[in-house]
């Protein structure tokens, strides 16, 4: 096609990949660009727009490295993450719901005992964090992986904060038998997502906070059974209701209860007084095929 106009364009680009041998990639692509030309007829951008929008997916870029993941966050922030989340995670009933993974996960965390810390600087609220890995019969699921990570007291992450050991405030732990774990920590705080990209820019201008409510992050997975990334968030926090990347939901919303007993302080090894929360997880067994 010579002649490619505003009426016959998106024909002409989904015709001129007809050749695509990867049927997958040819509907994904057709998809993409037919609703990629939508929005230009739609809105009509300038062509100074449009060099905005890339110079953003530009910087956007170029601020990623193997810390920060720029790019999730903006999916993260436009409710793409918990749009395919809830597409991808299609559970029953009863079943531990899923939310966003984030971009702070790090692979390697440490296997630790269970009953151990992930607190290795010992700043902050002490907390117990208690629970069970369960089928969703209710009945335990032995060698059960938690793979735990949180904020600090400060309300950052050790990938963020140099002052903070490395792995502070990471796990994992499993399960025996019983299905049960619990671990010490310190008790989460609500933070805002980094702001001093692309992404922060984005959320000023759409008028929104950066903030998430606090919570601690867990994959919890056994063999046999699909894995869950999911959160527990801290009752009563003041962003429940307006998370800046949408991953609240009531199930995932659990009470940190204070507790002022020296004596069973010293039992668990916190400090008094102390905080607990309890959380039991019902995993799915995976499909056949």
């Amino acid at each position: 096609m010579r002649d490619f106009n505003e009426q016959n364009a998106t024909a002409a680009v989904i015709e001129r990949m007809s050749a695509a041998k990867d049927a997958r990639f040819r509907e994904l692509m057709t998809s993409i660009v037919t609703h990629l030309h939508a929005v230009v007829r739609d809105v009509e951008p300038t062509m100074d727009e449009w060099m905005a929008a890339i110079q953003f997916l530009t910087a956007t870029g170029q601020i990623c490295d193997d810390k920060r993941q720029e790019f999730i966050l903006l999916s993260d922030t436009l409710g793409v993450s918990m749009l395919l989340d809830a597409i991808n995670n299609r559970k029953p009933s009863g079943a531990t719901e899923s939310t966003v993974l984030g971009p702070f996960h790090v692979r390697g965390a440490p296997p630790r005992r269970m009953g151990d810390t992930i607190s290795l600087d010992d700043v902050g609220e002490p907390t117990l964090v208690s629970g069970r890995v369960l089928d969703e019969a209710g009945q335990p699921i032995a060698d059960a992986v938690l793979d735990v990570w949180q904020t600090s007291s400060d309300g950052a992450y050790d990938t963020q904060d140099p002052k903070q050991p490395e792995m502070n405030l990471r796990g994992l732990f499993t399960t025996a038998a019983d299905g049960r774990f619990f671990f010490r920590t310190v008790r989460p705080s609500s933070y805002a997502i980094p702001t001093d990209g692309p992404v922060g820019k984005m959320l000023i201008a759409m008028g929104r906070h950066a903030m998430r409510p606090a919570h601690i992050h867990f994959i919890v997975g056994a063999k046999g059974y699909e894995p869950v990334t999911t959160h527990i968030f801290v009752e009563g926090d003041a962003y429940l209701d307006s998370d800046a990347v949408f991953g609240v939901k009531d199930s995932l919303v659990e009470p940190f209860v204070l507790h002022d007993d020296p004596a069973r302080a010293t039992k668990l090894g916190l400090r008094n007084p102390f905080y607990t929360a309890s959380r039991d997880f019902r995993l799915v067994r995976q499909r056949a095929g």
